[in-house]
């Protein structure tokens, strides 16, 4: 059984791909968001809280003998002034410097790093480039689609490094860039097995949902019916921005004209992630009904918002990441969240099933490599 260092964990949606394979274990997590820590903590039964900038806290990973280091991490510019110090230094100040430093005085097998597709252009694709340079020219780590051309230079292909929910069995188009490394100072020669080796690009295992329709739970509460003024000003919106040729606006996902819906990404801000997953759910009963908190009736064409379980179906935590031998769904919050942070908390977490299938790649990778030797 190899251990895992959850880093980022936000609500474990990492550590959970890892645990479902039965090849991995969890020795310690490090999330500061107070909602995400209580959530982890009711899953799991562990408080995560703990800062990866503490020296307290990286002088405790020190301590820890694990094996792969697992981490979704906000993307920050790095700095432009000078290289003598070499680009890990341009990092500094960053929370990608922090997974760095604990790499460099951790040195665990492997590690899997988790970040949004714009990454590639973030700052121009300096930010890409400095983070390259660290993992592999710093830190001596092999990185699965990267190479070097006769120039010395690093190479990739971005559909190497880029793998989306859509193709692991959930009806989500969801990508995301997934920097999964070895440690060369551990492998060495190895280290050959994977020079034309690529991370799993789809599902090896049955599909979990044949389309969005079989995700979607229909009849759903009249809370999440759109008003109608919200409704027209939505419609209003899109239009505006046809007329310029542009594709923005709201989306209904489930349209029947589509012949095998699945969602767009959902978002941990909300706002677009739910515009962009717009639901028709047909109700005649809800139609024209006044709440207390819209300011207009329901609309009449029956639309509505994805619910908080619909959002959690999409990222494979229920339905699918906690149910136990006996069939039944074991995955739960804790009493008191609202609905504001159950969007949050699924939108910002990862897409459990692809997770599993990059857990199971690493896994049996880390079963070829033979170490030069017992130490790190």
């Amino acid at each position: 059984m190899y251990k895992t260092v959850d880093l980022f964990a936000g609500i474990g949606g990492i550590r959970r791909g890892f645990e479902i394979t039965g090849k991995f274990t969890n020795s310690i997590s490090a999330e500061t968001d107070q909602y995400a820590c209580k959530t982890y903590k009711h899953i799991f039964g562990s408080n995560p809280y703990n800062d990866v900038k503490s020296e307290e806290f990286k002088t405790k990973l020190e301590n820890i003998n694990y094996d792969v280091l697992l981490a979704g991490f906000p993307c920050q510019s790095f700095s432009r002034a000078g290289k003598k110090k070499g680009f890990l230094d341009l990092t500094r100040g960053t929370l990608f410097f922090e997974i760095a430093d604990i790499l460099k005085r951790t040195r665990p097998k492997a590690f899997l790093l988790e970040n949004v597709e714009n990454l590639f252009s973030h700052d121009k694709g300096n930010t890409f480039k400095i983070i390259l340079e660290v993992l592999i020219n710093e830190l001596n780590y092999h990185i699965v689609g990267v190479s070097r051309n006769n120039n010395g230079e690093l190479i990739y292909e971005r559909k190497n490094l880029i793998r989306n929910s859509k193709n692991f069995g959930i009806p989500q188009n969801r990508s995301r860039i997934y920097i999964i490394g070895f440690n060369f100072c551990n492998y060495g020669d190895s280290l050959k097995l994977l020079q034309n080796l690529h991370m799993p690009s789809m599902r090896v295992k049955e599909k979990i949902y044949k389309d969005l329709n079989s995700l979607l739970e229909y009849k759903a509460e009249e809370k999440y019916y759109l008003a109608e003024g919200f409704w027209e000003t939505l419609k209003k919106h899109k239009s505006r921005h046809k007329a310029k040729g542009n594709g923005f606006g709201n989306f209904i996902v489930n349209d029947k004209k589509i012949k095998e819906p699945i969602s767009n990404a959902i978002l941990a801000t909300g706002g677009s992630g739910k515009e962009r997953n717009l639901v028709y759910d047909y109700q005649p009963d809800v139609i024209g009904k006044e709440l207390k908190n819209k300011k207009t009736p329901i609309n009449e064409e029956h639309i509505r918002m994805m619910t908080p379980r619909e959002w959690g179906k999409l990222q494979g935590f229920i339905g699918y990441g906690f149910i136990n031998e006996n069939g039944r769904d074991l995955f739960s919050f804790p009493p008191g969240v609202s609905n504001t942070q159950l969007y949050k908390q699924f939108g910002n977490s990862v897409t459990i099933p692809v997770i599993e299938e990059l857990a199971y790649f690493i896994y049996e990778i880390l079963e070829q490599l033979k170490p030069k030797s017992k130490s790190k």
